[in-house]
């Protein structure tokens, strides 16, 4: 897959371009956010890497103009550790997901398998939402890119559910993405569901993903569990 990564600091580039070049991608950089967005528009590779804090147009003024421009275009933001208030405005812009510096490798290889998933859902156009009933929960689960488009498919799979069981498991598929839009529904959903005296639990989320949910309270809300086999009620 060819990238583009946006990054004022040289080593930091030339870092990226090691790492993605050994995963088998081609890299296409730039220095600033400016320079960032004339290759885009020149090349247009699928998949973009930005720094958040640059100087000049930094990562947020980016990923705007990259989704004024062409909204099928994924955005993976880089953070500085902690800066969770910016990764969720990123996502709230639609960014893909967010990875936090020291850029730790497998933490890119997550992020960019999310990335692929919903370039790939975008060709196909596949649902990314689907129920099933165990004995003690009925399990919607989350495959893809949960999107604005999901809401409604979301808000049913949890009307659904409630009529089925007492408990429900969300259960995230690997390289599951969720937009900043469909966490709040999420969250929505879930404080509703709490507050008609149903349990529910969550596995298989990603752990950039769950330091989001920590952060929006979602987590106080639900008990986390590394698979669905684990699930217990």
């Amino acid at each position: 897959m060819r990238i583009l990564v946006i990054d004022d600091e040289m080593p930091t580039l030339k870092m990226f371009v090691l790492i993605l070049n050994a995963m088998g991608h081609e890299v296409l950089t730039a220095e600033s956010g400016e320079q960032g967005l004339e290759v885009l528009r020149a090349e247009q590779p699928p998949l973009v890497l930005t720094d958040i804090k640059m100087p000049g147009m930094d990562g947020i003024e980016v990923l705007q103009k990259i989704k004024e421009e062409n909204q099928a275009t994924e955005v993976i933001v880089i953070t500085g550790h902690g800066d969770m208030d910016l990764a969720i405005k990123a996502l709230n812009l639609d960014a893909t997901d967010f990875i936090n510096k020291p850029v730790r490798r497998e933490a890119l290889q997550g992020a960019l398998a999310r990335a692929e998933e919903r370039i790939q859902l975008v060709q196909d156009k596949a649902a990314a939402l689907s129920i099933f009933l165990r004995e003690d929960a009925a399990v919607i689960t989350v495959r893809g890119t949960l999107s604005t488009s999901s809401e409604s498919a979301l808000k049913d799979a949890f009307r659904h559910a409630a009529r089925s069981r007492s408990n429900i498991v969300l259960d995230f598929a690997e390289n599951t993405s969720i937009n900043g839009a469909a966490i709040s529904v999420l969250a929505e959903c879930v404080r509703n569901a709490r507050a008609d005296g149903l349990r529910i639990a969550m596995s298989g989320l990603s752990a950039n993903f769950r330091q989001v949910f920590d952060v929006m309270g979602i987590t106080r809300q639900i008990t986390a569990f590394a698979s669905l086999d684990d699930v217990r009620f």
